[in-house]
């Protein structure tokens, strides 16, 4: 018995329902996209949340046909095309509009300036500060004083911008076992780092910090960068 490719790639399609996999793909597509960018997460390494939600997409139209038989190939050559279509589509006007490139792409926030967390929002926040510190030590950073300026990319990516040897000054420790002695308390003078924004001053007593009014405090450290 020969196959039957009617029905391998059409079965019983209604032209009707056709169209609407066409409106139900852009629907699902654009909420995808939505949801992954409310989310705030920046990306997954290399990939933008824009080509995220492309591959969840894709893998969603392609799974039903994998395995059920009684899913014809075509709906999803269909979803396959209008999310190509739309991908091109929009990429072709991100290229025309800044606007809409950094609607689609996001935009790169800068962490640390100075040798300090840049001060945000705790709203607005895309990242959280362990998974960034973790970031740091996986690049042998053991102090914010050692990093001049790191940018958050896009992709999910951390730049770091270093100084050099005869610049690096007092900063936050980095290493986990360090956050075990923060306290508000001060035992004995000399330099402090803010354990919220990194700003280091010299304490002799309890004191908020003079740059974000937090009050916990960690020995500052001025330790070298080993390459």
């Amino acid at each position: 018995m020969g196959l039957d490719w009617n029905k391998i790639f059409i079965d019983t399609l209604d032209w009707h329902f056709a169209a609407e996999i066409l409106i139900r793909t852009f629907v699902m597509f654009i909420m995808v996209l939505v949801i992954l960018r409310l989310s705030g997460k920046k990306g997954v390494r290399q990939l933008s949340l824009f080509e995220v939600a492309i591959i969840i997409s894709l893998g969603s139209a392609a799974g039903d046909p994998m395995f059920n038989p009684d899913m014809p190939i075509l709906p999803a050559a269909i979803v396959f095309v209008v999310i190509i279509g739309i991908y091109r589509f929009l990429m072709w006007i991100a290229v025309r509009s800044s606007r809409v490139e950094q609607l689609l792409e996001g935009t790169a926030e800068y962490v640390i300036e100075d040798g300090m967390f840049v001060l945000m929002d705790q709203n607005k926040l895309t990242f959280a500060k362990d998974e960034f510190l973790s970031e740091m030590r996986q690049q042998s950073i053991e102090h914010l004083g050692q990093v001049r300026i790191a940018v958050l990319e896009t992709t999910g990516n951390v730049s770091f911008y270093y100084y050099s040897d005869e610049d690096v000054r007092p900063g936050l420790p980095v290493l986990p076992k360090v956050y075990f002695q923060m306290s508000k308390e001060i035992e004995s003078p000399g330099a402090y780092a803010c354990t919220y924004c990194g700003k280091v001053e010299y304490l002799d007593a309890p004191l908020s910090c003079t740059r974000c009014k937090q009050d916990i405090w960690v020995s500052a450290i001025s330790t070298l960068r080993i390459s």
